[in-house]
């Protein structure tokens, strides 16, 4: 049985209730974050915590708590559940309120923490790559806020399932944007291209990391706009993810992707990571915040 927080209380799942009145359920009026967590140390907190304000400003919500609270909240969320590697959900609404689309006056902000195993890729999938196919990017224009309110994303996301693929490539106006759960790199002419941050992708965790990795390590790397004709004619695709951490996207469309397997650049940056979770991640990277 697993142990959740809301609203200044742990207790089993099972009990947890929220009223129907909460502008989360009704409207779907707040933002969430998952954190990665590696041998029970949330990674990169800061920096999912700064993601957090940011949403938290773009919808007018003040932050229920502060950077040393949300730390000790998730340090025994995490203690309380098991297993070493854990995500955890934290999702924030603007509470309960009467139906109507404007602000209430008063408002009592909703917080529900959960945690659930971190599991990772299996082999054969790291070892086959994943399907993905292509649609246009039909969402709003703040898709930098990490808004509870995800339906464009879920039915994107249930395109691909539904043609017995992995994840939806999106694309506006000609450009690559993202996935729909996930950040999409390509790989072209031996140069690793990443759409820049903008109101028209989350800004990811994961993401910074790859980006990141590649620096320190000589990968040459731009961020810029992508076109979809780079996207379908690239050596290699990439989806990111805290969940998915770095997966190879093999077929597109039906297409293969390059030669259809998960390229050379895919296993160095795989390498790359694993290597940097086994160290940076695992220890505790970031200091307590203070």
């Amino acid at each position: 049985m697993s142990t959740v927080y809301l609203n200044g209380r742990f207790m089993p799942l099972e009990e947890a209730r929220v009223p129907v009145l909460d502008r989360g359920f009704i409207l779907g009026d707040g933002v969430y974050e998952v954190i990665p967590v590696y041998s029970r140390k949330p990674f990169r907190l800061r920096e999912h915590l700064k993601r957090l304000q940011k949403s938290l400003d773009s919808i007018h919500l003040i932050n229920p708590y502060s950077d040393v609270q949300w730390d000790g909240l998730f340090a025994q969320l995490v203690a309380q559940n098991q297993g070493e590697d854990q995500y955890i959900y934290l999702h924030i609404t603007r509470g309960p309120a009467k139906r109507d689309h404007a602000f209430p006056k008063q408002i009592h902000p909703t917080v529900f923490l959960m945690s659930t195993p971190l599991e990772t890729t299996p082999p054969e999938i790291l070892k086959t790559g994943v399907a993905a196919v292509t649609a246009q990017d039909n969402r709003w224009l703040r898709c930098d806020i990490k808004a509870t309110s995800l339906l464009p994303n879920v039915l994107l996301r249930q395109m691909a399932v539904d043609c017995g693929a992995v994840e939806t490539v999106l694309l506006r106006d000609g450009i690559l944007t993202e996935g729909a759960a996930s950040n999409i790199f390509v790989v072209k002419n031996g140069v690793v291209l990443a759409p820049p941050k903008n109101h028209l992708i989350l800004p990811g965790i994961t993401y910074d990391v790859v980006l990141e990795l590649a620096a320190t390590h000589s990968i040459p790397c731009e961020v810029r706009a992508v076109s979809e004709s780079e996207v379908r004619t690239a050596q290699e695709l990439w989806m990111t993810s805290s969940g998915k951490e770095v997966l190879a996207i093999t077929t597109l469309d039906n297409k293969p992707v390059g030669d259809g397997k998960p390229g050379k650049l895919f296993w160095r940056m795989h390498e790359l990571y694993q290597n940097y979770k086994a160290t940076a991640m695992r220890r505790s990277e970031a200091q307590p915040i203070q």
